[in-house]
This record gives C-alpha cells, structure tokens and sequence, in this order.
C-alpha cells in the first residue's frame, strides 16, 4: 500500500538513514522500534510528507489517506470537545459539496455521447455510493463511543478544549484520528498521556477496526498486545520482522550474535591484511602483492554491530539514608479546585523500603496528591512526612524543564556541588552521554534523551524517598529496564505514578486506585490489581441489577469501610435480601421465554454467518490482487467489503450482548 524506496536521511553529516526500503501493507500492525535518536519519530514524519527525505521516496496510492499522532500537538481553543471530535467528519461534507458541483455540472453539458460525459456519471454514481455509505453510519454513536473509550465523561463532551490539560486535549486528537479511519495510522507514543484502562480500550480497537498501523511506543505490553510485525532501526538500516516485539527480541538476539560472530571473523581479516602490509610495504619482490591486498582491505564493507552497549549505562541510585518506619502518612487527606473535589478522605501510610504505584485515569488526582506530598499546594486533612526523610522527585514534565540553549555538561555542572563536579564527564559516560555527546546542546536531543538527562539530576544527591510521576515516558525499552532494576536495587521508599503494565509489573508490591474521588489501597502487583478490579467490576454490575430489580431492598447490613470488595458486597450473601421467592413457572411462559432465547441466540448464528460470508468474499477478492488481477474496481470492492466487516461484527457484538444479557435475566 506505501512503499518506501532507497530513504536515506543526513543531519550535519550524520547518515540517519541508509538507502533503506520496505512496504507497508494493508492490515500490517507494525511497531517501529530502536534506542532513543535512531530515527523513529522521524520515519513517521516522512511517511506522513511532513519532512523530506534527503534522497529516496515514500509512493503513496493517490487514494490513499494518512492519519498521523504526533508527540505534540495544537489544538484551537474556541471549540467544545464534541464540536472538535466533529471535524473527524468534515471530508463528509467537503464529499456532499463536490457532489453538488458534479450534479450541477452534469445538469449543464449537452455532450451526451462524449467519454468526458460518461466518467463524470460513472464519478458521480462512485462518490454517491461512498458518501451514502459514510452517512450510514451513526456519527454521534461513533464519537460518543469513542471519547467514552478513551476516559472522557459525557457530562465533559460541552466543555471548551481550553479546560483540558495536555494530556486529554492528545486524547481529543486522538479521537478525531480513529474516527476518521485513516487507511495508515501514524502513532508516536500514543499511551504517553492515557491511563491503564484507555490503554485496554485502544489496544482492542486498533486491533479489530483499523486498517494499518504503523507506531512507536516503549509500552511492551501495548506493542506486545497490538502488532504482528517489528521494523528496527539500527545504525542506520532497518530489520523488518514478522512477529510481535517478544519474539522480535529472540530473533535479534539470534541476529546479533552471528553479527559479532561476522564482526569478529572480519576483524581477523582486516588484522592480518594490514600486518601483512606492513610487513612486505618496503620490499619490491613484494609490490604488487602488497598493492592488491590494500586494494582488498580498502573495498572491504565494515561490519557494524548493532547491539547497543548496555554496560555503559551504569544505573545506580546512591545509599538511601534511613528514615523513619513511616515516611508518609495521610489521614482524610483531600484537595478540592474550586467546587470541584479532585479526592478526599485519603488515608494511608507507605512503610520506609515500600515500593508503591499511584494509578488511575488522569484527572484523577495522581499528580495532585504527589504535590501535596512535595508540599507544593494546600490541602485538607493531615499528611506527614517522617523523620529524616530525604525526597527526590521526577516531575512528569521535568524534561521540559531544561534548558534548551546550554549543552548537556553545563545541564550537570550548573546544579553539581563539590567533589561531585570532578565526575561529572564520567557520569555522563554511564548514561551514555561520553565523548562529543556531552557537549550537544538540550535542544537537539531526542526525548528519552532529555529524560535520561533530567534523570542524572535527580542522582546528584542521596535520597530515601523517590517520587517519580510517569518516569519512562520517552524512554527506549532497554533503558526502561536498566531503570526498572535500579528502583528495584534502591534501599529507600519509591512512588511510582505510571500507566506501564510492563514497568509496574515485579516493581511494586502495593497499588492505590484514585477514581471517584477516592483512594483505595490494594494489596499486590499490578496484574494482581487489574485482575481484582474486573472482579469488582462484575460485583457491581452484579449489585446494579438487584438494585434495579428491587429498588426498595434495604442494603446490606456488611456495606461499610475496608476494601472495595466489601463495599460492593457479595452478591451470594445478599440474594436472600435483594430478590424476592420465585415462584414456578407456568407452561406457556416457560414456552415463550424458550422463544425469546431462540430468537436472541438465531440472531448471533445469522450475524455470524455473515461475517463468514464477507470474510469469505474478502479472502477471494485478496487472492485475485496477490495474483495481479487488479482489474476494474477490485479495490473499491475490497475496501466496501472491509466496511462490511466491520458492520457486521458491530451487529455480532450486540446481538451477542443482547443474549447474554437474556439469558443472565430469564436464569435468575
């Protein structure tokens, strides 16, 4: 569908592309990946025709359209959510105007028997069929759908873009985005700003209702759960893997040592040329062997191995100093902007060497909360902090709080004191800033660079309490996991507020939950907390129902503190309560409710059947392309039988849902 031939890109001499090609076809789920500065962002940007190439070409199907998310974005400021989502549907109207000019065009010629005159009907009979799809389906149910998905509220869809912070006005575009349905999807660090739950939601549609992706993350889990495809960029080139990132890291394990076993094999080479050389260059019974082998040496292509030196990067927090038992305890702990209460009634305690993760939706008070802690803003009730407790905090946007206009060594030597500032060259190197490297300006780093250099700060001074607000944003996944083990080997308490499964997960022994207001402790990692969360999800939908079958029941007698399990009850100990004797059924209602259960399950088996059909259909048409019989409007067709699909499997989810939710309500 896009192919990309002979790229090759240059900054300041620097090749950061290689005569490299490779083609993007329909359905690839592709994920981009390579150490932070490889070129990632920037392939995307290419592709997208936002920057050119310095030889080479990305063809695109004229056709076909490009949607691309980048890291940062511009919103306006005049429009209210709902009113921005819109625009994802302005092509609909600009392909109703077109078609109003081709009508009032055709009304106008008298050239009945032209060619001209036949395509502008054939034209007009394909738009009218395209624009007639488009207005099939439901737009606001579309959009509604999404934003729900992706964490907003209804009550938020009136509210001015302006209100909302960086990261939900992303989730605004990023909306727009996937309802336009963009035959390519461009995606660079998309869960960046989006909670755990938002994360599932668009792992689930980028898997069943888009076309092609093509996405840079640092998420393992997300990359893991939605690609089938792994492109690397690495000293220039690319190596293109149909697999998933898992397996893509076996297979490069496999690749890098036949590399160095190459590597090493040439260097041989290259050693005993180059003695040899040296060692006949002065005798003339000897020159013309001497000639061909620096003719060899010099036609030689240098091997370059791609692994990147972790070694180099030597993470390691200082000592943490002892603290007391309890660095941190909150009691009614609550913080409200205005009228509106972010939480309330927090009460907990961190114990001195706990490992914790602050999760929830953003907006949720995750941040707040980390400030409170700093000390930065008032709050409501008690939280102390206890004795001789040391903090060191991460800011979420802490690399944007660099200066962009001095080098990396003045970044460190403006806040190093003392003997500290006779390392600083070689703490740089262990984060592998050594060499010229030190002296690049902010500016011109990428962002995990910028996070591996704001992370050096914070190791500047010993610390027993570390607070770090999404501190793997930007950071490539072998750093991520130097980091992970660092926290892991650090003596002292950490707060992790982050969105990353992987990360969390074999990090932390606690989480807190904030949602609703409120902050609810678990107990155990994270995987252990999502599934508990479903759990409780299904207890409440569970209550929900009792509640709306027997709105007068009284509740139970157990509701009260503790966790959220015994808030939501069990819905075994309350059934004598909440559900009324049953009485026996007659005959004939017995008769009809066998009825309705047949018709809701007949619907599912039809939905099915055309979805089998369509696929069917997709499959024959698919072979005919890969046999080049591209003839006609074989990918029109193909297109509207995507669509198709796509209908059809919405009909199959709620025909699905439809009967489960009879059969749970006839069971009972």
């Amino acid at each position: 569908m896009i192919s990309v031939q002979n790229l090759s890109v240059e900054f300041s001499a620097k090749s950061l592309f290689d005569n490299i090609s490779y083609v993007i076809n329909r359905r690839d789920r592709i994920a981009l990946v390579g150490k932070n500065g490889a070129g990632k962002s920037t392939m995307l940007k290419i592709i997208a025709g936002l920057q050119r190439p310095t030889s080479g070409q990305v063809a695109v199907p004229q056709d076909t359209t490009i949607g691309y998310l980048p890291q940062q974005m511009k919103l306006t400021d005049t429009r209210t959510v709902i009113e921005e989502v819109r625009e994802a549907f302005s092509h609909v109207d600009k392909m109703g105007q077109r078609l109003d000019r081709m009508n009032a065009e055709l009304a106008e010629r008298t050239d009945y028997e032209s060619a001209e005159y036949q395509r502008l009907i054939d034209d007009i009979a394909d738009l009218s069929e395209r624009l007639a799809m488009e207005q099939s389906e439901n737009a606001e149910a579309e959009m509604e759908k999404t934003l729900v998905g992706l964490g907003f509220l209804r009550s938020d869809f009136n509210r001015l873009t302006s209100e909302f912070s960086g990261g939900w006005r992303m989730r605004i575009e990023l909306a727009k985005l996937l309802l336009r349905r963009p035959d390519v999807l461009l995606l660079d660090e998309p869960t960046n700003h989006l909670d755990i739950e938002s994360i599932q939601w668009l792992e689930q549609f980028l898997s069943t209702k888009a076309n092609a992706v093509v996405l840079v993350s640092h998420d393992r889990a997300f990359i893991d759960n939605v690609t089938n495809r792994t492109i690397e960029i690495s000293c220039g080139k690319i190596y293109d893997y149909s697999v998933n990132y898992s397996k893509f890291v076996e297979l490069r394990k496999e690749r890098v040592e036949q590399q160095m076993r190459a590597y090493l094999n040439q260097q041989k080479e290259i050693a005993d040329t180059e003695a040899f050389i040296e060692r006949f260059r002065y005798k003339a019974t000897k020159a013309v062997q001497v000639q061909s082998r620096m003719k060899q040496l010099a036609k030689i292509e240098r091997i370059e191995v791609d692994e990147v030196d972790n070694s180099r990067l030597n993470l390691r927090f200082p000592p943490a100093p002892r603290s007391g038992d309890y660095p941190v305890i909150a009691d009614n702990v609550g913080k409200a902007y205005g009228d509106h209460q972010v939480f309330d009634h927090a009460t907990f305690t961190i114990k001195r060497g706990e490992k914790v993760a602050f999760v929830g939706k953003n907006g949720e008070g995750k941040s707040t909360l980390v400030k409170c802690i700093m000390n930065e803003i008032p709050f409501t009730g008690d939280l102390k902090i206890g004795h001789n407790v040391k903090i060191g905090y991460f800011a979420q946007n802490q690399a944007q709080l660099l200066d962009e206009e001095i080098t990396v060594f003045d970044t460190i030597d403006r806040v190093a004191v003392g003997d500290i500032r006779t390392k600083i060259r070689d703490i740089l190197g262990a984060f592998m800033f050594g060499g010229e490297a030190s002296d690049k300006k902010v500016k011109v780093l990428s962002g995990g660079e910028k996070n591996r250099l704001a992370m050096i700060r914070l190791l500047l001074e010993p610390v027993n309490l570390l607070i770090l607000d999404e501190p793997t944003n930007h950071l490539d996944m072998a750093t991520k996991d130097i980091l992970k083990q660092a926290i892991k080997d650090f003596t002292g308490t950490v707060i992790v507020v982050s969105h990353d499964r992987e990360f969390l997960d074999g990090l932390v022994e606690k989480v807190y939950e904030f949602g609703s207001g409120k902050v609810r402790e678990c107990l155990g990692g994270i995987y252990e907390f999502l599934e508990k969360k479903k759990l409780d999800s299904l207890r409440e939908l569970e209550r929900n129902n009792t509640s709306r079958q027997s709105p007068a029941a009284p509740p139970s007698k157990k509701e009260g503190k503790g966790s959220e399990l015994s808030k939501v009850g069990d819905s075994r100990q309350e059934k004598p309560v909440t559900e009324p004797p049953q009485r026996k059924l007659t005959y004939a209602e017995q008769r009809e409710r066998d009825k309705m259960l047949k018709r809701s399950a007949k619907k599912v088996e039809e939905a099915e059947a055309e979805i089998s059909r369509i696929e069917a259909e997709m499959a024959a048409t698919e072979a005919r392309i890969a046999a080049g019989e591209v003839e006609g409007d074989i990918f029109d067709r193909h297109a509207k039988l995507n669509r198709d699909l796509e209908n059809a499997m919405s009909l199959w989810e709620i025909a699905s849902q439809d009967h489960e939710e009879l059969s749970a309500r006839l069971a009972r």
